[in-house]
């Protein structure tokens, strides 16, 4: 599929998706989120890659946000269907069998914030400025930000956020668990592919499998979150990098992981 408003780099096993509008602030609008629900779709079934890296093009923004042009003209039906569409990304992000880090190079609010969060591993330029300023154009978040914000700070904290639509510093947000780390902002790539590459070495059916017990865990108990994690335990266990990496450990030698 040609793209017109993202790019995709390969090198190795990472890719770097880059939200290419810059002149917009790399807004959401209805071709983004399509292109890119396409993209990791691509994404998830190239064996090749194993771990995505997301930034936005520019020195200014992540995502800035929704396109306003087309929220302004959405009647009931249509705001369902758009939120819908939205969110429909945001999961597949989360399900994906691969880990996905988030680059955040600047301004990530409204639909840039939630497509962050969507990510598994958030890291900010400290130049960046986080929030869900929906309120302030007398809407909500559309793409899960009402869900997954306070199941990142805690309710309180996520209750200020929204419902004063105000922005916060990359240094905040680190203090409140919205981002993992603050890098320089020249650094930020090389610190994100750094760790996308480091990944990339380890098994990529156990990242997926660890994936998958987090995410369970954090919408159940505690014992049947246990009985999935024991459940993945036993898959992993009849898979050849299983053996790979028992085997190297035992011969003191790096191991070399295949994904299967």
């Amino acid at each position: 599929m040609d793209y017109k408003n993202i790019l995709i780099d390969r090198e190795e096993h990472v890719a770097v998706l880059t939200i290419n509008r810059p002149d917009k602030m790399n807004a959401l609008n209805d071709d983004v989120i399509a292109e890119m629900r396409a993209a990791f779709d691509e994404l998830e079934s190239d064996q090749e890659i194993r771990v995505i890296v997301v930034t936005g093009a520019g020195d200014k923004a992540f995502v800035a946000g929704a396109d306003i042009k087309e929220l302004s003209t959405l009647n009931a039906l249509q705001g369902v269907a758009k939120s819908e569409r939205g969110q429909v990304l945001m999961f597949n992000i989360a399900n994906m069998n691969k880990p996905v880090i988030m680059a955040i190079n600047g301004f990530a609010l409204g639909g840039g914030c939630e497509l962050a969060m969507a990510g598994d591993i958030r890291l900010a330029s400290d130049k960046a400025k986080l929030g869900q300023p929906e309120i302030t154009l007398g809407i909500i978040p559309g793409y899960g930000g009402t869900q997954r914000l306070p199941r990142l700070v805690g309710k309180g904290k996520a209750l200020e956020i929204l419902l004063t639509g105000k922005m916060i510093k990359a240094e905040e947000a680190l203090q409140i668990g919205l981002v993992d780390k603050v890098v320089p902002h020249d650094s930020l790539m090389d610190e994100a592919k750094g760790l996308a590459k480091a990944m990339a070495n380890l098994a990529p059916i156990a990242l997926a499998l660890i994936k998958k017990c987090v995410y369970y865990g954090l919408e159940t108990d505690l014992k049947s979150g246990c009985t999935f994690e024991s459940l993945q335990f036993g898959a992993v266990c009849t898979t050849d990098d299983m053996a790979e990496g028992t085997k190297a450990f035992l011969e003191k030698r790096k191991p070399e992981f295949r994904g299967k």
